[in-house]
């Protein structure tokens, strides 16, 4: 959900700024609206500083930084120098240059041993099909092109090499004694971060009566009004405190339980509402977290993403999305176990499970296979939620009347859904359900058109009403159907992975044989570790367009608002 906020609107003396502001920081709660980027060479330069010593925290946790690389090129060409002059192996150039040297290298096959007989010829190298040889004197009407001469011969180049290398692993020792001085780094980085906040918000100030006095806008968490007046208090600052408006933009922050928050990163990937919207971020934990399980659909797979999620929590990079991954692992296993594969491996007839079959998916339902079916059922509940949302949104910003539109597509599509969900159990006669229907359709078509917009004519409001029903009802179709998707993808991972099984069957034959249970274990570990990372590739991206395209459309959300940046102080 959206925390309340309260708006304080703070007038000080031009001189206190800086004492408030870094008092402010201590506090820890207050975001005082300021730019989210540099706006000058001062602010520019504490940023530069801050990306500067990321950078060195990223180059020296890698053993890798820009003279490491420019070392390790140097490197490279001196090995390829070293490769292409070593068939040439050792001679004295000057010596050699005063017979007048020509240099040739031919495939082995295209070589004229009559040659040897015409010209001064020496070979030199014969090796992987290549022979190298040297032609001293007059060349004239010689069929080959000369190739370059060594510049410097092996023995020369060596000296060269052993001293990059000394040098590259004294460099190499330097970033390995400067993970030492990670902490300090982090800590400068927190420090600058800090100076910068608080630099941007003090520029942020509105002078007032010639420059005397400042005038700054925050907000704090409603919660948090107890503790800040009460510094305010102390601190003898003038201020006006009023509960946050809309047109005020302010910040967003999230207040959800310790589940739903695992999820915030994902919302933040999108945007955050604006302050009268909604959180979506409860719905994305419940519908990414099935649509994930249901694109991996194998209990094998979302075992490994457990293990996975428990060593990314000795990570320090990764230790922050450690739970999200476990829980998608958990929830891998446990839909991965109704959908009745375990490493592509049907378990529905292990003996072990014969009694509890029921449980499981059926294959096919109504004559379709079971996953697409459930699929599209998964999507229509999503969908129907979706509209239930925007209604009840639409009401509480809006107002009932100016919502009588949006509550009859919603009565219309999520009643209809609703009731034909009935009538298929069978308590509702078909006689009755019938009636229902056209009550639903009589109520939402008075809402759907003529009653859409109040403000508006009656006869306009019809017009739009007939664009709105055919923009639902092609569009619904289509959001509808983007569910497949969820059975599609689970069911090409499953299929993936019954290849490779049957490919390490293969390998494998009769078992008697130790040393293919080898290749066996092999192929199918790699097969399978491959067909993992693909599915959770798919698992990710897909579900997340279906909650930020169908659900969001269809839920009236907007990504209009900003996060939460309240001045802390880092230390």
């Amino acid at each position: 959900m959206i925390a309340p906020m309260t708006q304080y609107s703070f007038i000080l003396l031009h001189g206190d700024k800086e004492k408030f502001l870094s008092e402010l920081q201590q506090l820890g709660v207050v975001d005082i609206t300021r730019s989210s980027k540099p706006i000058d060479s001062f602010s520019q330069s504490l940023l530069d500083n801050i990306e500067t010593l990321r950078r060195d925290i990223e180059c020296t946790l890698a053993g890798s930084d820009d003279t490491t690389k420019e070392l390790s090129a140097k490197k490279n060409d001196l090995l390829k120098e070293i490769a292409d002059a070593e068939p040439w192996g050792d001679y004295d150039r000057e010596r050699l240059a005063a017979f007048h040297p020509h240099f040739y290298s031919v495939a082995a096959k295209k070589f004229d041993p009559s040659w040897a007989e015409q010209y001064a010829l020496q070979t030199v190298d014969e090796r992987d099909g290549t022979i190298r040889f040297v032609i001293l004197g007059d060349t004239s009407g010689f069929p080959l092109k000369e190739v370059s001469a060594p510049q410097r011969t092996p023995a020369e180049l060596a000296p060269e090499l052993e001293r990059l290398e000394d040098q590259i692993a004294v460099h190499q020792e330097v970033l390995e004694a400067r993970k030492a001085d990670i902490p300090k780094m982090e800590r400068h980085i927190r420090n600058n971060q800090a100076d910068l906040d608080r630099y941007l918000a003090s520029q942020a100030a509105v002078p007032a009566a010639e420059d005397t006095i400042d005038t700054l806008v925050g907000f704090a968490p409603t919660e948090c009004d107890e503790a800040v007046t009460a510094y305010l208090e102390q601190a003898g600052v003038f201020y006006l405190k009023d509960k946050a408006k809309v047109e005020e933009n302010p910040p967003i922050q999230f207040k959800n339980n310790k589940f739903v928050k695992m999820f915030e990163v994902l919302t933040d990937m999108y945007g955050r509402p604006a302050y009268d919207g909604f959180d979506p971020t409860p719905f994305i934990a419940v519908f990414f977290l099935l649509f994930f399980a249901l694109c991996m659909g194998d209990a094998g797979y979302g075992l490994v993403l457990i293990i996975a999620g428990l060593l990314l929590r000795k990570v320090k990079s990764f230790r922050d999305l450690a739970p999200l991954v476990t829980t998608l692992g958990v929830a891998t296993v446990v839909v991965g176990f109704f959908l009745h594969t375990f490493f592509s491996i049907d378990i529905a007839q292990w003996k072990c499970f014969q009694g509890i079959r029921g449980i499981f998916l059926p294959d096919e339902i109504a004559g379709y296979a079971g996953g697409m079916v459930l699929s599209l059922i998964v999507g229509v509940v999503h969908l129907c939620l979706a509209m239930v949302v925007k209604a009840i949104n639409a009401v509480r910003v809006n107002g009932f009347a100016a919502s009588l539109g949006t509550l009859g597509w919603t009565l219309l599509i999520v009643g209809g859904v609703i009731v034909g969900g009935i009538a298929l159990t069978g308590v509702m006669s078909a006689e009755v359900t019938k009636w229902v229907i056209i009550a639903l359709g009589v109520v939402s078509a008075i809402g759907i058109f003529p009653l859409n917009n109040p403000k508006r004519n009656k006869l306009a409001n019809v017009g739009l009403g007939f664009w709105d029903t055919y923009q639902m009802v092609t569009g619904l179709l289509g959001d509808v159907l983007s569910y497949l998707r969820l059975y599609a993808l689970g069911l090409a991972g499953a299929m993936l992975g019954m290849a490779f099984n049957d490919m390490g069957k293969m390998v494998l034959g009769d078992g008697s044989n130790p040393v293919l249970w080898i290749f066996f274990i092999l192929l199918v570990l790699i097969g399978h570790t491959l067909n993992i990372a693909m599915c959770a590739l798919g698992a990710f991206v897909h579900p997340l367009r279906l909650n930020f395209l169908e659900f969001f459309k269809n839920s009236g959300y907007e990504a209009s608002g900003r996060k939460f940046n309240p001045l802390v102080n880092n230390e």
